[in-house]
């Protein structure tokens, strides 16, 4: 039987047996509207409230339950995904009360598209934006954010860590610069919630985003954290669900399931993401072997479980494909698949010339996985990398055709 290694864990990762087992009696017993006064509807809305709080203790929420108002639930909002968060956040606060008509906003060029799309429509609706550039290891210079914030700065947006190449930003140095000028800081911390420690107050954040399937969780579920005394516009009109910025019925055992995840994440995670960066580093120091090989993203303050490289003379497309045949699952930063023929943004905004960032290979790991997987891995990437570029017309006398791989990119 082929052997079956995921190896694709920071695109999504499967529920595990306890979050499961906590949504289930809210899809088959306890299925009430949270909304409704009867007793099955406030448990339902009871489970609401305790998975906000299980989100807010995990970050260091001062208020995630506003016991005084249901209808303004406090700091923590439900949301159906991590981009839905990203958009309430930036789009919500610009267009919002707290606001105050400042029109600029500043964000990096290795953002999530969530993000960067939408900067780049509100840009076309007459905001500025500044897309600040970042060093070879992806981190943004906070120096060079210092020099374009001013006081029409409405809002600072840079992601928590990398989801390509898994570099982890300063937060707190970040947060401190965009509070000098009057503006708020906002994170995407879709990659880094359940993986890293964040504290929403040390590190002065006041937007977060997250979704559940990053970290165990289900999928059609996200959080968005919001400081007190921070009006949003909403993104969603409706029966006003979640402080009304994001109406509609809600998704309780979607909720449940992101309270326990988090919860299980955060308790255990020296012993789970040590164990991760364990294997992370036995799957580095191997595919590093290969020869023409290039590790992207910052080596020592990176998640715990994300590898990305760079192979040369490889096309990340047929990589994958090949690696899939070998029971694989991994990703590219190529885009190749999308109908575009350009690499990764994140890839092009860290330094890469156009032809290598082509060969682009992420491999993100989670608990699941075991030694066995990291040498499976090992062994097929090799293969894998070998059999491409025997084929490959940039690959000659056992080295890449830098001139030749140019050319055959235009």
């Amino acid at each position: 039987m082929k052997r079956f290694v995921y190896a694709d864990n920071a695109a999504t990762t499967p529920v595990s047996e306890l979050v499961f087992e906590a949504m289930k009696p809210w899809l088959t017993e306890f299925y009430g509207n949270p909304s409704s006064l009867y007793r099955i509807g406030q448990q339902a809305k009871d489970a609401v409230n305790q998975a906000r709080a299980q989100v807010g203790r995990a970050l260091n929420v001062a208020e995630p339950i506003n016991e005084a108002n249901d209808r303004k639930p406090g700091e923590i909002v439900f949301t159906g995904c991590g981009s839905q968060a990203d958009n309430l956040a930036i789009r919500g606060f610009v267009e919002g009360p707290s606001n105050r008509g400042r029109r600029h906003i500043v964000t990096s060029k290795i953002e999530h598209h969530a993000v960067l799309y939408t900067c780049e429509a509100l840009e076309r609706e007459g905001w500025k934006v500044t897309y600040l550039d970042v060093d070879r290891l992806g981190r943004v210079d906070p120096e060079q954010l210092r020099a374009v914030v001013s006081d029409d700065t409405a809002i600072v947006s840079i992601m928590a860590a990398n989801n390509e190449i898994g570099t982890v930003q300063d937060l707190k140095a970040i947060a401190e610069i965009a509070h000098s000028c009057g503006a708020v800081f906002h994170t995407d911390a879709v990659q880094a919630v359940g993986h890293i420690p964040l504290d929403v107050q040390a590190m002065g954040i006041d937007l977060l985003s997250m979704s559940a399937h990053k970290f165990r969780g289900p999928k059609g579920v996200g959080a968005l954290y919001c400081r007190k005394g921070i009006m949003l516009k909403p993104s969603v009109f409706g029966g006003g669900q979640e402080r009304g910025w994001a109406s509609g019925t809600e998704n309780v055992a979607g909720m449940v399931g992101l309270g326990v995840a988090i919860e299980d994440a955060v308790t255990h995670m020296p012993e789970k993401m040590g164990y991760v960066k364990r294997l992370t580093d036995r799957l580095v120091e191997g595919v590093m072997k290969i020869p023409y090989t290039h590790f992207t993203g910052d080596p020592e303050n990176r998640l715990p479980g994300v590898a990305s490289f760079v192979f040369e003379a490889i096309e990340g497309e047929g990589l994958i494909l090949r690696l899939d045949a070998l029971g694989v699952c991994a990703s590219t930063g190529s885009a190749c698949s999308t109908g575009s023929l350009d690499p990764s943004h994140v890839l092009m905004a860290i330094g890469l010339p156009h032809e290598i960032a082509h060969g682009s290979l992420r491999l993100t790991l989670g608990e699941q996985n075991t030694e066995e997987d990291v040498d499976y891995l090992i062994e097929s990437v090799t293969r894998v990398v070998d059999g491409l570029r025997a084929m490959s017309p940039v690959w000659v006398n056992g080295k890449p055709d830098l001139t030749a791989a140019s050319n055959l990119h235009g």
